[in-house]
């Protein structure tokens, strides 16, 4: 029953009051702008043309539909990181509700699933970047433009600009939160005006008629978009992550949470729905830029050049959430005995987690450089979904063992809401490719092995356990 070893919850809640040297910063409109900042970018630049070709102009109920897997999700988030406002995100909820060994299979999917984001969005970005400088008559050796073997037929060996973008976001990160989320506040300001003006401008251009059929591969078709697009909303989970520095964590992280999903959605649906109805459906094969493409079938050439600037600022801060989400969670681990020690060490004057920063910057930062990331986008849904459905269960065991416990923040109906949350999730899951299911399972088996082979001897928890 040790690998089942639970916190005391009460104890939790009481160190939550303490930093362990990180420093209370962050207020609601930070963790909601954190929120849309991880939350805008690859999905409304690139995955919607994507997304349009599997379901549609069906599209736009195809991120109604991940966004209420989501939305369940997020409501049971709000609840534990209200009630718990410790760094981690679910792998400290797990570790206080369902034990030890799930808590470590979580993180450690959590760390495959954040470090792969920022590694697959970097990618992207360095698309968009290379085209920018291309606009303005620059471009870089063939030879730094991508990954080895990325581009058929074309021999490339690193992709420079993606690992520039990781070390220069490290660096920020190292710096201290409070001046990351001023920087990601000012990208997510800039980028959220280029999405508000595409709106605008775009609208005045829909045909209705590119509407017809409406959802030309059905109810399939429907689901499969979702299971893609679900990569646009994940992001929303790495706000609890910074829980340990938000003034007043019990009303602000709700608020984080769930106000960046609901802003986020409503963006998703409108600019869907004006995408499609500007350019037929079919004419996104092949384009990674369907946004500006559809500004540029619309004559607003102008603001096509702005809405690749948007795309850029979009990705560079989906990277900085998603890589503060990752370094957080090494913390947690860490700080836990899971994990060398050296990761949850906090710099003395910056505040932060400086050797578990550059080590996320720099590892990941490598693999956008060298690999080829063609199915990470579905790689890291599977392992956000699994999240969702595992942080769902948490909440209806943990009204079941602790009626007691003060909440901040209720999720509404349990267990009703936290169950259709993880059968929405599995049901995205499923629609998932085999090679994705494939890896993520040999992901998880290789978690089993340095648990046993390291973190479970060196737990802290597990020390306390034999000393009583």
């Amino acid at each position: 029953m040790s690998l089942f070893r639970t916190k005391n919850l009460d104890q939790m809640v009481a160190s939550s009051q303490k930093t362990g040297g990180l420093k209370k910063v962050l207020g609601p409109m930070d963790l909601i702008l954190m929120g849309i900042g991880a939350i805008v970018g690859t999905g409304i630049f690139v995955l919607t043309g994507t997304g349009a070709l599997t379901a549609g102009p069906a599209l736009t109920v195809s991120f109604i539909v991940a966004a209420i897997a989501c939305g369940f999700a997020a409501m049971c988030y709000a609840e534990f990181a209200s009630t718990v406002p410790i760094a981690g995100s679910i792998y400290t909820y797990s570790y206080a509700v369902l034990g030890e060994l799930v808590a470590w299979m979580i993180g450690w999917d959590l760390l495959l699933e954040y470090g792969l984001a920022t590694s697959t969005v970097a990618v992207g970005w360095s698309g968009y970047f290379q085209s920018f400088l291309h606009g303005w008559g620059f471009d870089l050796p063939t030879a730094l433009t991508a990954a080895p073997g990325a581009r058929p037929g074309v021999d490339t060996v690193m992709n420079l600009p993606a690992l520039c973008i990781m070390l220069f976001l490290t660096w920020m990160l190292s710096l201290g939160v409070r001046e990351s989320a001023r920087v990601n506040n000012v990208m997510v300001a800039i980028k959220m005006t280029i999405v508000l003006l595409f709106i605008i401008f775009g609208f005045g251009h829909v045909n209705t008629d590119n509407w017809q059929p409406y959802a030309p591969f059905g109810a399939s078709g429907i689901m499969s978009a979702a299971a893609l697009v679900f990569f646009a909303f994940i992001g929303f989970d790495a706000v609890t992550s910074a829980a340990e520095e938000v003034k007043n964590p019990k009303r602000d992280l709700p608020i984080g949470i769930i106000g960046s999903l609901a802003i986020c959605t409503v963006l998703y649906v409108i600019v869907s729905a004006i995408m499609t109805g500007i350019v037929p459906f079919k004419l996104f094969e092949g384009v990674d830029h369907p946004v500006s493409l559809a500004l540029e079938h619309a004559g607003v050439n102008w603001l096509a050049q702005w809405t690749n600037v948007g795309a850029i600022l979009g990705m560079t801060t989906v990277m900085l959430v998603m890589a503060y989400g990752q370094t957080r969670i090494l913390f947690a681990m860490s700080r836990d005995g899971l994990l060398p020690a050296r990761l949850s060490t906090v710099h003395p004057k910056y505040g932060t987690p400086y050797f578990a920063t550059w080590l996320v910057g720099i590892v990941f930062g490598v693999i956008a450089a060298f690999v080829p990331l063609n199915v990470l986008a579905e790689l890291v849904n599977i392992g956000t979904l699994a999240a969702f459905c595992l942080v769902s269960v948490a909440v209806i065991v943990l009204r079941k063992k602790r009626p007691d416990l003060k909440r901040a923040f209720r999720c509404p109906g349990v267990p009703v809401v936290p169950a259709i949350a993880v059968l929405f999730c599995l049901a995205l899951m499923s629609f998932l490719s085999l090679i994705t299911w494939i890896a993520f399972v040999v992901w998880l088996v290789l978690g089993l092995v340095v648990y046993f082979g390291y973190a479970r001897s060196r737990s802290v928890l597990g020390g306390a356990v034999s000393k009583t």
